[in-house]
């Protein structure tokens, strides 16, 4: 079960229908990650896999990491990599994650926190998961998604922001089926904790058997729904969607999810991860961990980090 969860939705504010004139958003698409591995080994889903990037933009790549169950010695993370011209969110929704950057920065982000890296000009960074959890093992379950930059913000400073589960906006469908977890961006005049350099909006939302979530979108927004588990269908045609897929939405203003009657025991509910963004429209040049505008700043980027300029791995991870 997600972290961040409550007895009784109803409690919570009510998201408003949209009125009956707003454009639903058909589904232009359908598409499965592929599963595989990142780092030193832990299991992800590529989620955006063989969508076309102008149905993406802002986004670049999204992994489901895990949902896995570690024995004692098996939890793995990242080695020191470096990262520029883009913000990268990490979303842990049960587990714990620790973090390092070569400017002193980092933390740990546990059970429904998300730390959000903007890698701006560029820094080394590592996750792993603590010492203890390596020597205990346990549940893993989370995600990482890549936001673009402007050029205009390409190379501004990195920063961070740790936001913390207790800070989310909760939220549920006016009869209580759903769980709308509001990490950033707006919704019907609620806004999540975090501050995006690129007007995005993402969100986490559970739906119980037979329930029907439909939201308002910004129409000059791109949508997405990701199942991290379960079955349902998406869009006003009601394509099925399960486990491991992404629904690539069209124009209009408001999209809908629905939770399948019959759900599998080991997935109760359905979990969605539901991202829109406004598009940037420029060249990408992406390789590796650097996205920018034009292949000169991608040698560029490399040339930094061969050199030096993207910082130096602290001394006692480098010894």
């Amino acid at each position: 079960m997600p972290a961040i969860t409550v007895e009784n939705p109803l409690t919570l504010p009510r998201v408003a229908a949209p009125p009956p004139a707003a454009p639903a958003r058909p589904v232009r698409a359908v598409v499965t990650a592929p599963a595989g591995f990142e780092g030193e080994g832990f299991p992800v889903r590529r989620a955006f896999a063989g969508i076309n990037y102008p149905h993406l933009d802002p986004f670049i790549m999204m992994d489901q990491m895990g949902e896995v169950e570690y024995a004692p010695g098996e939890p793995k993370g990242t080695p020191w990599h470096p990262h520029r011209g883009f913000e990268t969110v990490t979303y842990i929704i049960d587990g714990v994650l620790d973090h390092q950057d070569s400017q002193g920065g980092g933390g740990t982000i546990t059970n429904g926190d998300t730390q959000w890296m903007t890698a701006g000009s560029g820094l080394l960074h590592i996750e792993a998961p603590p010492e203890s959890l390596v020597m205990s093992g346990g549940l893993f379950h989370g995600i990482q998604l890549w936001v673009n930059l402007p050029a205009r913000d390409k190379m501004t400073a990195p920063k961070y922001q740790d936001l913390r589960s207790g800070s989310v906006a909760l939220l549920t469908s006016p009869d209580g089926g759903a769980l709308i977890r509001v990490i950033a961006g707006e919704l019907d005049g609620h806004r999540g904790p975090g501050a995006t350099q690129t007007p995005i909006t993402l969100i986490h939302a559970t739906l119980t058997p037979g329930a029907e979530l439909t939201l308002p979108w910004r129409a000059d927004f791109n949508a997405l729904a990701y199942v991290l588990a379960g079955r349902g269908s998406a869009g006003p045609d009601r394509r099925p969607v399960h486990t491991g897929q992404t629904a690539v939405y069209g124009a209009g203003s408001s999209i809908t999810v629905r939770a399948d009657e019959q759900q599998d025991a080991n997935a109760p509910d359905l979990d969605v991860i539901l991202l829109g963004g406004q598009p940037i429209r420029e060249p990408m040049a992406h390789y590796g961990p650097f996205v920018m505008n034009t292949r000169e700043e991608l040698h560029r980027a490399f040339d930094d980090f061969q050199k030096g300029r993207l910082g130096t791995i602290p001394a006692v991870h480098d010894a």
